[in-house]
């Protein structure tokens, strides 16, 4: 029987040359040329191929193993069934046009400096000639699409080929050698997304009906629930602590916004709080300064108060590019922790879409107001995501499995846990205080809006009054949360769930050690699900 190790090592090489995106956002380009292929033949060359790997996994007895190859086992293993079950239950190449864009892999080859332009054009290359088929093989897959993937898909395939007319020449102005290789696969890439969006937009026709339903289901959400969380709370254990921290949060929103403006401990007085707070804000101009003053902010006082030891890995702050636009409102975008290059992280922001009317604009602008950014900056950076995952990248095992296998639950629970140190500590005052108990709110009510929305058909009346009312969300924020509720399914839950459970490991700080000793602890062991954090630091 092979031992774990190269056992281990092979399974990761095989997903890795079976995933190129995988592959290229954890930093490993040897693949970097190709694009995922969902045809029929490679589908079940992959269900083969993750087959082998979970009957090979299981016959390795983990108790033989230590503690840093057991918790190694569990997550592969978990990887290789969640791939089982995505290919084999969810399926959502054949429903989702949003899984066939290639423009994030794309974006991955031109906004990095990871080598020479040579070697990234070449690579682009590749890709940029594999577009035809792969939007072939998209339009003989795809089938009975929701009307709102179709709709998302429309706006982010015009950024993709925006991206290819917009980037490629700067680029290619580096290396013009390649021009002839570059431009005319670039040209037939560009027609083949103008051609599958005007298929999609064929779709969209009054009389083309709403396609499926993007509702999951509960059988099949509560099924990839499990394989996202990697939790032993159950479904209905996440919305019995989700409706209870509602409570919680509540009353200490009302204190606060009686701290601020004075008054009874009512939904009322928090309104005028957060309307208060919600006239200093920035615009389209503006947004992306005011992240940089806030990251610099946010980096000063996790020195002074020694939260976590800090990196001088570079964090570049800019506008989150269109074809990634229309689900979430910022993101963090950070080396891969197999990359060899010293490379920025990314933090993208985006300003309102510029289809709104002025009203929405003004609503957007309102939640996301200056001491809402210093909130959302501690979260998306410092010390959120980008501190994180700079830890993360230092973290070197006996194997390559935590970098292909880090959990989204994890680093959501860290992000969500540093908004509260922070906060605990006095950064930003009252009024950051007050949008971060906001930000727990909607954290929690996005927990609820994933389970209700995809398992009980919550109506979207229901849901905007719950955003709206209970956690005092602007128009505009709760009708983007709505669509993000039906766009993905499960990942609204990581944030609740993560944030619960590193919370817990936080308080489990034994005496003696500091907070700064304590949360380098558990940041040093990649992202693994805080379960397995727990096995790992001895909890």
């Amino acid at each position: 029987m092979e031992s774990f190790v190269p056992l281990a090592e092979r399974i990761v090489e095989a997903l890795l040359e079976s995933r190129p995106g995988l592959a290229t956002y954890a930093g490993d380009h040897r693949y970097d040329d190709r694009l995922p292929d969902l045809s029929a033949d490679a589908l079940a060359a992959d269900q083969a191929m993750l087959k082998d790997a979970a009957d090979a996994l299981s016959e390795i007895d983990p108790d033989a193993l230590d503690v840093e190859e057991r918790v190694d086992h569990a997550l592969l293993s978990s990887l290789v069934d969640r791939g089982l079950f995505e290919n084999s239950e969810i399926r959502a190449h054949e429903w989702d046009p949003l899984r066939h864009n290639p423009g994030p892999l794309l974006h991955a080859l031109l906004a990095r400096p990871f080598a020479p332009a040579e070697v990234r054009l070449t690579s682009l290359a590749g890709r940029l000639a594999a577009v035809p088929d792969a939007l072939a093989t998209a339009r003989g897959t795809l089938r009975d699409m929701p009307r709102i993937h179709a709709e998302t898909a429309v706006g982010q395939f015009a950024g993709t080929a925006a991206l290819i007319r917009d980037e490629v020449p700067g680029l290619l102005a580096e290396a013009p050698g390649l021009a002839d290789r570059v431009e005319p696969a670039a040209t037939a890439a560009i027609a083949a997304i103008e051609e599958f969006v005007a298929w999609l937009k064929m779709g969209l026709t009054a009389d083309a009906g709403p396609g499926r339903d993007p509702r999951l289901g509960r059988r099949r959400w509560e099924a990839r629930l499990w394989h996202t969380l990697d939790t032993e709370l159950s479904a209905a254990e996440v919305q019995r602590r989700a409706w209870a921290n509602l409570e919680r949060v509540t009353e200490e929103i009302r204190a606060a916004a009686v701290e601020l403006v004075g008054g009874p401990a009512d939904d009322e007085t928090v309104r005028r709080a957060l309307d208060l707070l919600a006239a200093e804000h920035p615009d389209d101009h503006t947004i992306v300064d005011l992240a940089s003053v806030t990251l610099d902010e946010a980096t000063d006082f996790v020195r002074a108060h020694d939260l976590v030891s800090v990196v001088d890995d570079p964090c570049v702050i800019q506008e989150m590019p269109e074809f990634a636009r229309g689900v979430a409102v910022a993101y963090c975008d950070a080396p891969g922790p197999l990359e060899t290059a010293a490379l920025p992280t990314f933090y993208c922001i985006a300003p309102a879409p510029a289809d709104w009317p002025a009203q929405r604009v003004d609503s957007f602008y309102r939640e996301y107001n200056n001491h809402m950014i210093r909130n959302l900056t501690v979260h998306e950076a410092m010390p959120g995501h980008f501190l994180q995952l700079a830890h993360a990248r230092r973290y070197a095992g006996p194997t390559r499995v935590r970098p292909v296998t880090e959990s989204g639950v994890f680093i959501e629970g860290w992000a969500v846990h540093a908004e509260e140190v922070m906060v605990g500590h006095g950064f930003g005052g009252l009024p950051v205080r007050l949008q971060q108990l906001k930000m727990q709110l909607r954290m929690t009510i996005n927990a609820l809006l994933d389970q209700l929305v995809h398992c009980d058909e919550l109506p979207e009346s229901e849901a905007m009054a719950l955003m709206t009312g209970r956690g005092f969300q602007e128009e505009g924020e709760a009708a983007g949360k709505w669509r993000r509720a039906l766009l993905t399914s499960t990942q609204l839950s990581t944030y609740f769930v993560g944030y619960s459970e590193v919370a817990d490991i936080a308080r489990a700080r034994p005496a003696g050690v500091s907070v700064r000793e304590w949360h380098d602890a558990m940041l040093a062991h990649d992202c693994p699900p805080p379960r397995h954090l727990r096995t790992l630091l001895g909890v």
